[in-house]
């Protein structure tokens, strides 16, 4: 069974799984399902806003399909993610990405 299928099997038994829905989120990105990719990350991030590493993850996947003004929409969020969990590495990476983007 690939990844997808056994992530998915997974969220289907418990939807709530925050590192399953992470990880079938990161799976769609590397096989270049970007669609599939950004439902899976902001449906984790509407259960789960402080699931900073979601965001990062998001906006680097947005930017490398050129799609940068939602790429900077997404650092915004998750450096006020950040912020409120005081991930002060994760704050200080999505700052420096998106100073890049601009």
């Amino acid at each position: 069974m690939d990844r997808i299928a056994m992530l998915s099997e997974i969220l289907t038994a418990n939807p709530e799984d925050s590192f399953a829905r992470y990880g079938l989120a990161l799976e769609y990105s590397k096989a270049g399902q970007i669609e599939q990719a950004l439902q899976e990350f902001k449906a984790l991030i509407a259960k789960n806003p402080d699931y900073t590493p979601a965001y990062f993850m998001a906006a680097q996947m947005l930017a490398g399909a050129t799609r940068v003004d939602e790429a900077k929409r997404m650092l915004v969020d998750g450096i006020s993610s950040a912020r409120r969990t005081g991930n002060t590495h994760a704050q200080s990476e999505m700052t420096a990405m998106l100073e890049e983007l601009e």
